[in-house]
C-alpha cells in the first residue's frame, strides 16, 4: 500500500495552556506564567521528546508583545531555543482569549490591528523554527464569544446573545485577516482552526427547548468554522483554505443540557442522551471534508487514563468510517489551574506539585502508560529520533489499526 503522508511528524500532539485574558475582577492573567512553563521550558519540551511527541501548541501572548502596534518578541527566544533543541514543532497560538487593552474587537480597525500583529509574529518565528509552520490565529472563537459576549467572564465583558453573535463575527473577520497576513510571509503556512465539538440536549423537564438545543448543536457550534470556510458571511473572505485544518476540542463536559441563562450544564456519566464522540467527529468531517485533529482532550484526576482510552476508541471508530484524522492532542502537557477557583485541575500529562516557590513536574504514570499502549497499537514511535520531522505519520498505519482493532462507538465516553 502506498504511503499516505500525514500533516504532522507524530500522531500524538500536546501543548501548554497559554490564556492571557483579563478574568472578571482579577485583572490580566498569564496562565503559562502561573504554571511556570517559562522557567521549565527545556524540561517541558524534553518531556514531550521522551514521550514520542514532536508537536506542541505554544502561545504567543498578544497582550504582552504588542505595545500600541510596536512589537517585542524577545520573550519567545527561550521558547524557540527549547523547542529547537528538543526538535518539537510548534503550533503557534496567536490569540488565546486575550487581546491588548488598547484594542476593541468591535472597532473598525480591530481586524487590521490583528493582521499586522500576525504578520509580525510570523516574520519573527518562521525564520527561527523549522518548517512546516502551523498557526492558530484565534483559539476557540465560539467559546471565546460566549465568555466575552454573553457570560461576561472576559473582555469585552458583554452579557447578551446579540453581543455574542457580534463578537463571533468580529473574531472571525480578524482571524481571516490574520491568515492572509501570515501567508504573505509563508504561503505554505498551515492553519489549525480550533473550537469545541459539543452536543446540547433539552432538559428532560423542558422538551420545549429541543429546537434551541438542536440549533446550538448543529448550527451555532459550527458557525465560526462556517464563516472561516466561506459558507457564511462570504463577504469576510473565508474559504476552505483559510479553514484549513479543523481542530476539535473534546471534553466530557462537552455534552450538556441546554440552559436559557448562563453556561449549559454537563450531563452526568452514562446519561442515555450522550452521543458517541465518533458520531460528532463524523458530522464535522462530513460538513467540511477538511483534515482534522483532536486539538485538545483530557480527563481529570484518576480518570485521565480511561478518558484517553475512550477518546482513542471513538477516534479509531471514526477513522474506520473514513474521516481523515491527523492527530490527537493530549492537552495540557502540564497541569493548569481552574479559571474560577485557581485549584489545580489535574488534567495534564504531568501534575504540578509545589516545591518551595517552584512547581515540580510529576508525570501521572497511568496516563503515560496509556499513551505508550496506544503508540504501540498504532505503530507509533515512543521516543523521538534525531530528526523526527523527516518522516511524517503514515496515515495508513492509523487506518490499519482502526480496521484491525474494530473499535465500536458507544455512549459511555465519560
Amino acid at each position: 500500500m502506498d504511503k499516505q503522508a500525514g500533516i504532522f511528524p507524530t500522531f500524538f500532539l500536546s501543548g501548554f495552556e497559554c490564556s492571557t485574558f483579563s478574568w472578571k475582577d482579577q485583572g490580566r492573567r498569564d496562565v503559562a506564567g502561573e504554571t511556570k512553563h517559562q522557567k521549565h521550558l527545556q524540561e517541558d519540551y524534553a518531556l514531550l521528546r521522551s514521550l514520542g511527541i514532536a508537536v506542541a501548541r505554544e502561545g504567543i501572548p498578544w497582550p504582552f508583545v504588542d505595545h500600541a502596534g510596536s512589537y517585542d518578541f524577545g520573550g519567545l527566544d527561550p521558547v524557540i531555543e527549547a523547542m529547537n533543541s528538543c526538535r518539537i514543532l510548534p503550533i503557534w497560538d496567536l490569540c488565546h482569549y486575550g487581546y491588548p487593552e488598547d484594542t476593541d474587537p468591535f472597532a473598525d480597525d480591530f481586524a487590521e490591528r490583528f493582521a499586522r500583529y500576525c504578520r509580525a509574529a510570523a516574520e519573527y518565528v518562521i525564520p527561527r523554527t523549522q518548517g512546516p509552520h502551523f498557526f492558530t490565529p484565534i483559539n476557540e472563537i465560539t467559546f471565546f464569544s460566549f465568555m466575552g459576549g454573553e457570560w461576561g467572564w472576559v473582555p469585552p465583558f458583554k452579557k447578551t446573545k446579540e453581543d455574542r453573535f457580534r463578537l463571533r463575527v468580529a473574531l472571525c473577520n480578524a482571524a481571516i485577516a490574520g491568515v492572509k497576513a501570515i501567508r504573505e510571509v509563508d504561503p505554505e503556512a498551515r492553519m489549525v482552526q480550533i473550537d469545541p465539538l459539543i452536543q446540547i440536549v433539552a432538559p428532560e423537564d423542558r422538551p420545549d427547548l429541543a429546537d434551541e438545543a438542536r440549533h446550538e448543536t448543529y448550527t451555532d457550534t459550527f458557525m465560526a468554522w462556517d464563516i472561516l470556510a466561506g459558507r457564511e458571511h462570504p463577504e469576510l473572505g473565508g474559504s476552505p483554505e483559510i479553514l484549513d485544518i479543523v481542530g476539535v476540542n473534546c471534553y466530557a463536559f462537552g455534552q450538556m443540557e441546554y440552559a436559557e441563562q448562563g453556561p449549559h450544564q454537563a450531563m452526568a456519566p452514562h446519561d442515555e442522551r450522550i452521543v458517541p464522540l465518533c458520531d460528532l467527529l463524523a458530522f464535522a468531517w462530513e460538513r467540511y471534508g477538511r483534515p482534522m485533529i483532536i486539538a485538545e482532550t483530557s480527563g481529570l484526576g484518576d480518570g485521565r487514563t480511561a478518558w484517553l482510552d475512550d477518546v482513542m476508541q471513538e477516534s479509531l471508530a471514526a477513522v474506520a468510517r473514513g474521516i481523515e484524522l491527523h492527530g490527537v492532542c493530549l492537552f495540557p502537557a502540564v497541569d493548569m489551574p481552574n479559571w474560577h477557583t485557581n485549584a489545580w485541575l489535574h488534567n495534564g500529562i504531568c501534575d504540578l506539585v509545589e516545591d518551595g516557590d517552584d512547581l515540580k513536574r510529576v508525570p501521572f504514570e497511568p496516563y503515560v502508560q496509556a499513551l505508550r499502549n496506544w503508540q504501540k497499537r498504532l505503530n507509533r514511535v515512543t521516543e523521538l529520533d534525531e530528526d523526527p520531522f523527516s518522516d511524517p505519520v503514515d496515515l495508513n498505519d492509523i487506518v490499519k489499526a482502526a480496521k484491525e482493532l474494530q473499535m465500536q462507538p458507544d455512549k459511555n465516553w465519560h
